[in-house]
C-alpha cells in the first residue's frame, strides 16, 4: 500500500512538473529567465553546482563603447605615464568591439583630440569632414528650407561625418596597444557587492540553460570580475545601470530620463545623388506637431558613395498606433528624399534607443565602488543630435578620477569599493556640463500647446539668441512610458505597404542587422507577469508592443485553441534597442543580456 502511494505522490509530482515546465501546452509560459523564475524553487537545478571562478582587476570597465574605451584609454595612459602598474579590464558583450554600435553619425572631434591629440597620425576613421549644412520644414509635399548659421546647434562647420562603429574599433586598438585587457563576447549580466554594500564588481552571464528554463549538460556559471573601481559604460538603458539606480537612489534629485528611438539605414546611392560632407536634417511630416521627430541624412566621403539615413521619434509619444520603422518607411517616399535613393541600394540596418533628458536627467554619477559615464548616465545635446564626443570626454575625465583614487595611498574609504568623487566635479566644471546647460529647455520646449511649432519657436528666441542664459528649467513631465495613452482615444494609422525599393518590411531589415541568438535559450526579454500582455497591454492599448519595436520581437497571435491571443516574444530577433524596456506602459518588460556575443552584428553602423 505504502509503495502504491508513493508511486501516486510521484506521479502527481510529475504531473506538476509537466504543468508548470512543458512547452508543448496551449498556453505555454512566457517568462522562464531565472531573474523572474528563481532557481532555489525549481528542483530541476538542485543538485547544479553554482560556484563560479573569479578574477580580480584594478578597474573593470562595463561596456566597449566610445565612453567605457576612452576610460580605460586614460586610465592606462596615466599609468603609463607614472609607471604603475593598472590592470584594466573591459568587457563588451557584442562579439567584436563595435559590433553593436549604432549612430547618425556626425562627430565633434574636440573630446577625441584632448584624448589623443595626435589622433590623425593615429588613424582615427574620420574621413569625411563637412561642407555643407540642410535643415528643412517637411509638409506632405514640399519642403521649406530653413537656413543655419554659424554658431546654432545645427552648425557643423569644424565636425566629421563617420561611421562610429569603426571609430569605435579603433579606439579599441588605441585601448589594447596602451595594455588595456578587452573581452569582446562577455556580457556583465550581474552587480556584485560587498558585505559592506559597495560594488565589488561584476559577473557575466551564465550559459547552457534551456529554453524552458532548465540546465543543459554544457551549463557553465558565469565568471566573476573582481575590482577596486568598476566603471559603467553600458550604453543607453543599460539594464545594470538600472539597478545601480535603485540601489544607490542615484535620480533621487533628477527627472525620468526621457528617450527617442532611433532608426537607421546605410545606402549605397547613385553617383549623382552622392554629395559627400552633406549633412541634412528635417522635422515636421510625417509626425504630427505633438511627436518630437525628425529625419539625418549624412553623405560619407568614403570609396563607394554611402548615404547614412535615418529617422528619430521621441518615445513620450501618445498615441499607441505609431510604429517608428514605419514612420521610417513612410518618410522616404516624400518627393525631396525619394530622389535621393531612388536606383540606389540599401546595404545595411539598425535602431537604437537614446537620452534626450539633457542635464535635467543626469543622475548622481558616483557611488561606493565605481561610477557611471557615457550614455548610461545620459549626456547627448539634443538640438546638436550628438552626444558621441560628450560621452568620450566623461569617459576621460572618469578614468583621470579613478586613477587618482586608486593610486593614492592618502586615500581613506569607509568601503571595500573605492568611490571616484571627483569625477562629477570634473564633469560639471567642463564644458560638456556647460553645453548642456546652454540646451537644457530645448527639448522640454515641446510639450507646450503648440508642440512643434512652440519648441522651434523657443529655440529660436532663447537657444539661439539668448545661449541658454534664461533663468528657468523646464520639466520634461514624467516618464515616457506614462504618456501612451488608451487606443480607444485614437484611430489606427494606416501606413503604405513597402514597394521593397525605397520602402521595406521589417523582417526583411531585421536580417541586414546581422543578428544571432541561440533560439534554445531563456527570452531576455523577460516579464514581470506572463499576463499583463493580454490583459492590460493588448486590452488597453492595442498591443503597442507590436509597433514600437523595430525588430519584430512582440507578435500578438491566435491561441492554439482559437479563444483569443497570446503574446509571443521571437527573441532571436532582438536587436539590443533596449526601446521595449523604455515605452511599455506597464513597465512589465525588463531587458536583460542573453548569452555573450549574441545579438547584432554592425558592420560600421
Amino acid at each position: 500500500m505504502a509503495a502504491v502511494l508513493k508511486r501516486g505522490a510521484t506521479f502527481r509530482v510529475l504531473r506538476y512538473l509537466h504543468r508548470q515546465y512543458s512547452t508543448e501546452q496551449a498556453l505555454p509560459k512566457i517568462t522562464t529567465h531565472y531573474t523572474v523564475v528563481p532557481r532555489e524553487t525549481d528542483p530541476r537545478w538542485k543538485d547544479i553546482s553554482m560556484e563560479r571562478f573569479a578574477d580580480e582587476a584594478d578597474v573593470v570597465i562595463v561596456g566597449g563603447g566610445p565612453a567605457g574605451l576612452a576610460a580605460a584609454c586614460r586610465i592606462k595612459q596615466l599609468a603609463n605615464e607614472k609607471g604603475t602598474e593598472i590592470r584594466v579590464c573591459v568587457l563588451e558583450k557584442a562579439a567584436e568591439i563595435g559590433g553593436h554600435t549604432l549612430s547618425g553619425a556626425c562627430i565633434e572631434p574636440k573630446a577625441i583630440e584632448e584624448l589623443f591629440p595626435d589622433w590623425k597620425e593615429r588613424g582615427a576613421p574620420f574621413h569625411t569632414p563637412v561642407t555643407e549644412d540642410k535643415f528643412s520644414f517637411l509638409t506632405k509635399s514640399s519642403r521649406i528650407p530653413i537656413p543655419v548659421f554659424r554658431g546654432m546647434p545645427m552648425d557643423n562647420h569644424g565636425n566629421y561625418i563617420v561611421r562610429l562603429g569603426n571609430v569605435v574599433r579603433w579606439l579599441g586598438e588605441q585601448a589594447e596597444e596602451l595594455g588595456v585587457e578587452v573581452y569582446p563576447g562577455f556580457a556583465a549580466s550581474e552587480v556584485l557587492f560587498n558585505e559592506d554594500g559597495s560594488v565589488r564588481g561584476i559577473a557575466t552571464n551564465d550559459v547552457g540553460i534551456y529554453k524552458d528554463g532548465s540546465p543543459k549538460e554544457s551549463f557553465e556559471r558565469g565568471m566573476e570580475f573582481q575590482a577596486k573601481c568598476t566603471i559603467f559604460a553600458e550604453g543607453c538603458h543599460g539594464h545594470l545601470s538600472k539597478q545601480l539606480f535603485n540601489k544607490f537612489d542615484l535620480r533621487k534629485d533628477c527627472e525620468p530620463q526621457t528617450y527617442a528611438i532611433g532608426l537607421k539605414e546605410l545606402w549605397e546611392v547613385t553617383p549623382e545623388q552622392h554629395h559627400p560632407g552633406r549633412v541634412e536634417h528635417t522635422v515636421g511630416w510625417p509626425l504630427d506637431r505633438n511627436t518630437y521627430g525628425g529625419s539625418f541624412i549624412y553623405h560619407l566621403g568614403e570609396d563607394a558613395p554611402l548615404v547614412s539615413v535615418g529617422y528619430v521619434v521621441a518615445l513620450d509619444y501618445e498615441n499607441p498606433y505609431i510604429s517608428p520603422f514605419k514612420e521610417f518607411q513612410r518618410f522616404k517616399h516624400h518627393p525631396y528624399i525619394e530622389k535621393i535613393f531612388k536606383g540606389g541600394k540599401r546595404l545595411a540596418y539598425g535602431a537604437r534607443a537614446l537620452n534626450e533628458g539633457g542635464i535635467q536627467s543626469v543622475p548622481r554619477l558616483t557611488f561606493p565602488g565605481g561610477c557611471i559615464v557615457g550614455c548610461a548616465a545620459g549626456f547627448i545635446n539634443v538640438p546638436k543630435v550628438k552626444g558621441s564626443h560628450n560621452a568620450v570626454a566623461s569617459g576621460r575625465m572618469a578614468g583621470e578620477a579613478v586613477f587618482d583614487v586608486i593610486t593614492d595611498e592618502n586615500h581613506k574609504s569607509e568601503t571595500a569599493g573605492l568611490e571616484p568623487l571627483a569625477y562629477e566635479q570634473r564633469l560639471r566644471d567642463s564644458w560638456v556640463w556647460k553645453e548642456l546647460y546652454a540646451v537644457r529647455n530645448v527639448r522640454p520646449s515641446f510639450h507646450s500647446p503648440l508642440g512643434l511649432y512652440g519648441g522651434m519657436a523657443y529655440t529660436g528666441l532663447f537657444c539661439v539668441l539668448l545661449r541658454g542664459k534664461e533663468p528657468w528649467t523646464l520639466s520634461h513631465g514624467g516618464a515616457d512610458h506614462s504618456r501612451l495613452k488608451p487606443a480607444k482615444e485614437f484611430k489606427e494609422i494606416e501606413y503604405p505597404k513597402p514597394d521593397g525599393e525605397i520602402s521595406f518590411d521589417l523582417l526583411s531589415s531585421v536580417a541586414l542587422t546581422g543578428t544571432n541568438h541561440d533560439h534554445d535559450q531563456p527570452a531576455h526579454l523577460t516579464l514581470m507577469d506572463d499576463s499583463v500582455p493580454v490583459n492590460t497591454n493588448l486590452a488597453t492599448y492595442d498591443g503597442p508592443e507590436q509597433r514600437f519595436c523595430p525588430a519584430g520581437v512582440y507578435e500578438y497571435v491566435e491561441t492554439e485553441d482559437g479563444s483569443g491571443k497570446r503574446l509571443q516574444i521571437n527573441a532571436q530577433n532582438c536587436i539590443h534597442c533596449k526601446t521595449c524596456d523604455i515605452k511599455d506602459p506597464t513597465q512589465n518588460i525588463n531587458w536583460v543580456t542573453p548569452q555573450g556575443g549574441e545579438g547584432p552584428a554592425y558592420n560600421g553602423m
